[in-house]
Formats: structure tokens, sequence, C-alpha cells
């Protein structure tokens, strides 16, 4: 076995020890992926959710299904849900930290425009959108997967 062989096992090995403390070795899963659920007029009874008012460039919180309006502009920014979750659990090391995908929804009511995105916390997408010229950045997600941090700057 030459120098070469020999550096290439060891990485070999080395990959495999550290596989051994990743979230699939240890038997924890990614979270199953769950369907967005597209928000619709509150049902009888029922209160819709809470519209926050926010301003650029600042940082807000939205739980599963809550709102957040510009104020200063008509462009609505809607949390619809948890659409996959690979994040490495509390307590485990892992071999890879994985991310969270968040659905919302933006729209901006007065002209009749909407459309939907896709926010990944980690390298595997993109954590901005943009839309009616302005950027919406998805600073952080909850472990629970309830509540995402974001940020809307002019685009």
């Amino acid at each position: 076995m030459d120098g070469k062989q020999l550096v290439i096992g060891i990485v070999v090995l080395a990959g495999v020890a550290l596989g051994a403390g990743s979230s699939l070795a240890a038997g924890q899963y990614p979270r199953p992926v769950q369907p967005v659920a597209q928000p619709g007029p509150a049902a009888p009874g029922t209160s819709a959710p809470s519209v926050l008012d926010v301003g650029y460039d600042r940082e807000f919180t939205l739980r599963d299904g809550q709102a957040a309006a510009l104020d200063s502009k008509d462009f609505l920014v809607r949390f619809t849900g948890l659409v996959g979750d690979s994040r490495c659990r509390p307590g485990m090391q892992c071999f890879w930290a994985g991310e969270a995908i968040v659905a919302v929804s933006l729209a901006e009511p007065g002209r009749g425009e909407r459309t939907t995105a896709e926010l990944h916390s980690g390298q595997g997408g993109s954590n901005r959108a943009e839309f009616a010229a302005s950027r919406v950045e998805l600073v952080a997600v909850n472990q629970a997967g309830n509540e995402i941090t974001l940020r809307i700057a002019r685009a």
C-alpha cells in the first residue's frame, strides 16, 4: 500500500466515524415534510391570525399562520408553514447541521398581486425572496419550526 492509498483509507475511515454521530446514524431522521396550508377565511367562531405592523430593516417574528404588513407600503407577508426540517436536534452531535425550509406568502393586496416563496435557513437554497420592490430575508427559525424571524428591506 502506498502513501496515497493510506491517506485515502484514513479519510474514508474518518468520514465513517464522523457519520456515526450524525442524526441519521443516531436514528433521528429528518422531520417529515408537511404540506403547506394556504391561508383562507377564518372559520366561524374563530378569529383570523393577527397582523403585525412592521417597518423596513427591522427584524420581527411571526408564528405559523401569522402575517405582517409594512407600515409604509401595500405589502403583506404571511408565514404559511414549515415545509421541511433536517436540522440537528438539541443534544445531538451531527455531521451536518441541516436546514429548515419555510413557506411564506407575499402579497400586494391593493394590486391583487400574490406569490409564494420557500426560504431556507441553511445553504441548500436561498434565505431571501424579492417581491414588489422589497426583499424578505429569513433570519431564524425556532427549534419547533412554528416561529420565524424575518427582515424586510427595499430591493
